[in-house]
C-alpha cells in the first residue's frame, strides 16, 4: 500500500553501521523507505570510503520516509534506541570512528522537541546504565549511500560482519516488535 505524502513523515538516524538500522527499521509497519545514507558533515556528496576516513564529519544514518498515523515518531526513536548504544561515543561495538556515533538530524522543531523528550525518557528509565550522547541536530543535507549499501543485510546475509553483527540485532528487534512489522516480515 502506498503512503500518502500528505500522511508522509521523514526521519534521519544514525546509531553505528547503517547496515543494522535500515535492516530493521524498514520492515516496520508504516515505513513505505529506508535508504542508507550520510549526513551531518561538511564535505559534499562524500563517498563511503571518505566518510570511513574519519575526516568529512559525516555519520552513516539512514532516512526513513514513514507514515505517523501507522507508527509515530516518538515510537520510530524508542525502537531505533533498541538498536545501539547511545551511551558510547563515536562507537559501537568494534566500530569505532565519528561515522558511528548516535544521531538524530532533526527535520522540524517538532521533531527536536521529541527527540529530546524521548533521549530524556530513556535516560530516566536507566536501561543503558548511562545518560545518552546522542547528538539531536537539524538536518541540512542527506547524501544517499552508494547502491552497494542500500537493502545490504538482505543482499549479503551470509557476509562475515552481516553473521556476526547485523543478523543479531535484526533478529532481536524482529522478536521485540514482531507485532509492530509488516506482514512476513518477522
Amino acid at each position: 500500500m502506498a503512503t500518502d505524502t500528505a500522511t508522509r513523515e521523514t526521519a534521519t538516524l544514525g546509531g553505528g553501521c547503517f547496515w543494522c538500522i535500515e535492516g530493521a527499521l524498514r520492515h516496520l509497519n508504516g515505513v513505505s523507505r529506508a535508504e542508507s545514507g550520510y549526513a551531518g558533515g561538511h564535505v559534499d556528496n562524500p563517498s563511503y570510503e571518505e566518510v570511513c576516513g574519519k575526516k568529512t564529519g559525516h555519520a552513516e544514518v539512514v532516512q526513513i520516509d514513514f507514515d505517523p498515523s501507522r507508527v509515530s515518531y516518538a515510537d520510530l526513536l524508542r525502537m531505533f534506541f533498541t538498536l545501539h548504544d547511545p551511551t558510547t561515543k563515536d562507537r559501537q561495538g568494534n566500530d569505532v570512528g565519528p561515522q558511528y556515533r548516535s544521531i538524530i538530524l532533526t527535520h522540524s522543531p517538532d521533531q527536536e522537541r521529541v527527540a529530546k523528550e524521548v533521549i530524556a525518557e530513556i535516560d530516566a528509565s536507566g536501561i543503558w546504565g548511562a545518560k545518552a550522547v546522542t547528538e539531536v541536530v537539524p538536518l541540512t543535507k542527506f547524501w544517499p549511500g552508494e547502491p552497494e549499501h542500500q537493502d545490504y543485510f538482505a543482499r549479503n546475509p551470509w557476509s562475515g560482519y552481516c553473521r556476526v553483527v547485523v543478523a543479531p540485532k535484526v533478529a532481536k528487534f524482529r522478536k521485540t516488535f514482531a507485532d509492530r512489522l509488516k506482514k512476513g516480515a518477522a
